[in-house]
């Protein structure tokens, strides 16, 4: 009953294109109250949007959902081959990584098939605080972004975890700064990886593809030159999916 009426009220306003919680009353048997409580719902939610005069318009977020494909299959379609490429040409496994809800997890991965020894990253989530996959998305997500209320509580997996809400604060900013971000044996001893966001707002913010390897292999001066690189694979990625800054203005138009 709850999602019928939520779900209600979107098409209401949608086939409207523009309507207050009295015209949604007027079409429906809901109360007012109700009818007030569940409109905020689905703005809290980006599902809609508030204008002027008290009325309210399908949300941004909804429309991103309805006016493209998002899904993993139809992302994977574009970005896989490109990792595929980039693992050869640096000899090293690539991974791609979504945001789902309040956590980061790495999708799909790449290795190259020259023989030579990697690392493969494997699947799954990822702590916000202790890897570059979400790291370089929790830098342009504030909703992610750790707060004091986790103070005490991030896990160190090695000492080389960063567990102090004001130092991943720091971090976050140096991540911004250079374009990508890196996590130095500090969800595993001897492993390393580097990866940026494929965009600073929209759905490029959601997705971060990167690289790793043993910290051998992933010294200063290689972390840097393959960040640059997979900062610029992520621009051409995002440009690829449509999300240009203009192209990603019509879509929330």
């Amino acid at each position: 009953m709850h999602l019928e009426r939520l779900t209600f009220i979107l098409e209401a306003v949608g086939q409207m294109g523009e309507a207050s919680v009295a015209d949604i009353c007027a079409h429906s048997d809901l109360p007012k109250p109700t009818a007030y409580r569940l409109v905020q719902d689905l703005v809290t939610a980006g599902l809609l949007e508030p204008v002027a005069r008290g009325r309210f318009v399908i949300g941004s977020r909804l429309k991103r959902i309805a006016h493209r494909d998002h899904s993993d299959r139809v992302l994977l379609d574009v970005i896989a081959p490109v990792l595929k490429q980039a693992a050869a040409t640096h000899g090293t496994a690539f991974f791609v990584s979504r945001l789902r809800g309040k956590s980061v997890e790495i999708i799909h991965v790449e290795t190259p098939d020259t023989g030579v020894s990697y690392l493969h990253p494997g699947l799954g989530k990822r702590p916000l605080h202790a890897c570059s996959c979400s790291k370089a998305v929790a830098a342009v997500s504030p909703d992610l972004q750790l707060t004091q209320d986790v103070k005490g509580r991030l896990k160190a997996y090695t000492e080389f975890t960063l567990t102090k809400v004001e130092d991943l604060e720091k971090e976050f900013e140096v991540i911004r700064a250079r374009g990508y971000a890196e996590c130095v044996e500090e969800i595993e001893r001897g492993m390393c990886s580097v990866a940026a966001a494929l965009g600073d707002t929209g759905p490029g913010a959601t997705l971060s593809i990167g690289a790793t390897g043993s910290v051998r292999v992933f010294t200063p001066v290689f972390r840097q030159k393959i960040g640059q690189d997979i900062t610029h694979i992520a621009q051409r990625l995002s440009a690829s999916l449509g999300w240009s800054d203009d192209k990603l203005r019509d879509q929330v138009g």
